[in-house]
């Protein structure tokens, strides 16, 4: 089996890591799954648990597709790069470790590819996400305009087309795992985001 097949078995299974649906597990005896959206993202656990849990959730989500993109990015170029990076974010949306059932939205582990494939590109969606977050506090809008950024950020930074549809393929991937909480912005019943809450209060709100 050559290294390339590895790297992205290898992205695969890094991204199937749920450490959301771990991490609660261990330290509350809860399922993640019951509470708020019913995701294992970072931001479902920091909603419903607060910080001291939904931080290192959102970090490690993140590590899960920066790693393996980032391998693949410095020994067999953008190719195997985009290819590790798209298949640690379907394993964080089917985890083969939680027997293909729904995971995250992919915003964090697509936010970490996106850092091993294109750093600038990844410096404007960072940039875009966190002025649409702090002018309104929606989680949800903060990550799909950030999706959406992407592609005309490779565009005008003179990437490779073959990153150019990688960045669109995964900016209409996370707006369409997005599509409630569209419906929600338009009926004008997303919630807002709060990062600080007392720990160990259960949250309603749907990420």
């Amino acid at each position: 089996m050559s290294v390339a097949v590895l790297l992205v078995a290898a992205g695969y299974l890094a991204g199937s890591m749920p450490f959301g649906y771990w991490i609660v597990r261990l330290r509350r005896g809860e399922d993640i799954r019951l509470h708020g959206s019913g995701n294992t993202g970072g931001t479902n656990v920091w909603r419903t648990f607060g910080a001291r849990l939904g931080a290192p959730v959102i970090l490690l989500d993140l590590l899960k597709g920066l790693i393996p993109a980032l391998i693949a990015s410095l020994t067999q170029g953008a190719l195997i790069a985009v290819l590790a990076g798209a298949a640690a974010m379907l394993g964080h949306w089917r985890p083969l470790f939680l027997r293909f059932r729904r995971g995250g939205k992919m915003v964090a582990t697509c936010g970490g590819a996106v850092i091993g494939i294109a750093p600038l590109v990844a410096a404007v969606g960072i940039v875009v996400w966190a002025v649409v977050f702090v002018t309104g506090r929606y989680a949800s809008l903060a990550s799909i305009l950030a999706a959406a950024s992407l592609a005309p950020a490779a565009i005008l930074l003179g990437q490779p087309l073959l990153v150019i549809i990688f960045m669109g393929a995964a900016a209409l991937a996370i707006i369409w795992l997005h599509r409630t909480n569209i419906g929600r912005l338009a009926r004008g019943q997303e919630h807002r985001f709060r990062l600080w809450r007392r720990f160990g209060r259960m949250s309603t709100g749907q990420v």
